[in-house]
């Protein structure tokens, strides 16, 4: 049996949709992050056993297998084999648990985890026709399905969460996102790309580019609601649409010592739940209770926590359910402020996780995400 830890991470700055990163074919892109791992460590690409790469939209340009194509645009050999998969939000996330336990169960003993998402040039729901219309009918016979934004609404309402807590917490998610680029947080685990400005005209992109240092809240409150005429659910407290990358380089520690390389953290617990497809974005407490217990820790332990900002409705009712020190909750921003491209969140969480334990000389992180159809992932991992 091998000891899985996290060696290398990296992500990509985060664009907005049809933003800075509109030019870049997702396999480009997340070729672009595979070589800036190799670069950073240093190690033979042919080491490399696998590369688990989360997409949600697998559709176009993001089909036929994106991880493959991206080893294949990237300077991994052409020996080394990739797979996509899709557990949603919660897909990146998911590619990290695998490469793990293939690691564990001595299969590998180095993988590649990561993901990868252009919501512009492969818009959400794209592969099912645009919308709930092409689910099967029997689905709905069963279950109340509805979107997630609709699910937000709910949980804010069964948590008595009104419309001024959720714009606090999204102001907050800029300001705190704003204040780690200012102070130099995300520097190094970012690699800058080639960018097009409005006019089309190429920059280096080297920070992510939702994050308002001069959010206005006053405007946050004047935006409509996004989903009910008298809902609390606003574009200002939603996460944004985006285009991004990361990955993580994943070893067996004691090949990874023999090699050279410096083992950053390791894996206390790995969990995926499941529940209500209706409420469907609660599923973080469950996920949250499973990975402690499987950790043999209480919350009160954790140094850090990155919770998913998909909506700040989600994030104030596992708070609320949790009670946990608010500083140690997304504590350079999340989702609201630098974005979700959906199957790379995961896997830039991990990232952020990983750097902010080590900053602050933390010693235990936990990720957690909703899922939509009522799924979440979560991950407790410490900092070697």
């Amino acid at each position: 049996m091998g000891e899985p830890v996290i060696l290398e991470a990296v992500r990509t700055p985060i664009g907005k949709r049809n933003g800075a990163l509109r030019a870049w074919r997702p396999d480009a892109l997340y070729a672009r992050v595979l070589d800036a791992l190799l670069e950073r460590t240093g190690m033979d690409p042919a080491r490399v056993e696998d590369v688990v790469t989360g997409c949600v939209t697998q559709v176009g340009e993001q089909g036929a297998n994106v991880g493959r194509l991206s080893v294949l645009l990237s300077r991994l050999p052409k020996e080394v084999p990739a797979v996509s998969l899709n557990r949603m939000c919660g897909s990146s996330q998911q590619a990290v648990h695998f490469a793990a336990q293939a690691i564990a169960a001595g299969d590998l003993d180095f993988v590649i985890a990561g993901g990868v998402e252009s919501m512009t040039r492969v818009p959400m729901f794209s592969d099912i026709g645009g919308g709930f219309h092409t689910l099967n009918p029997d689905l709905f016979q069963k279950y109340e399905l509805v979107h997630q934004g609709e699910s937000a609404e709910r949980i804010a309402r069964a948590y008595g969460l009104c419309r001024e807590e959720l714009d606090e917490w999204g102001y907050l998610s800029h300001k705190r996102a704003a204040r780690a680029w200012e102070k130099g947080r995300y520097a190094r685990q970012v690699v800058p790309l080639e960018g097009l400005d409005s006019e089309g005209r190429p920059f280096l992109l080297e920070r992510d580019e939702g994050v308002r240092p001069d959010v206005d809240y006053e405007r946050m409150l004047a935006l409509k609601p996004a989903f009910r005429e008298d809902g609390v659910v606003t574009a200002g407290n939603s996460s944004q649409i985006s285009d991004g990358a990361a990955a993580l380089l994943l070893g067996d520690r004691e090949k990874a010592l023999a090699l050279g390389l410096r083992p950053r953290a390791r894996f206390l617990a790995r969990v995926v739940v499941a529940g209500d497809p209706t409420m469907q974005l609660l599923e973080v407490i469950p996920a949250t209770e499973k990975a402690l217990k499987r950790a043999g820790l209480s919350l009160k332990d954790l140094d850090v926590i990155e919770i998913n900002e998909a909506f700040a409705s989600v994030v104030l009712a596992w708070m609320r359910h949790f009670s946990p020190d608010p500083e140690r909750v997304n504590p350079n921003g999340g989702a609201i402020a630098h974005g979700h491209p959906l199957g790379a969140t995961g896997a830039v969480l991990m990232t952020k996780l990983l750097y902010e334990l080590e900053r602050t000389g933390g010693e235990l992180g936990l990720q957690v995400m909703c899922i939509g159809h009522g799924q979440a992932t979560a991950t407790v991992i410490q900092r070697i």
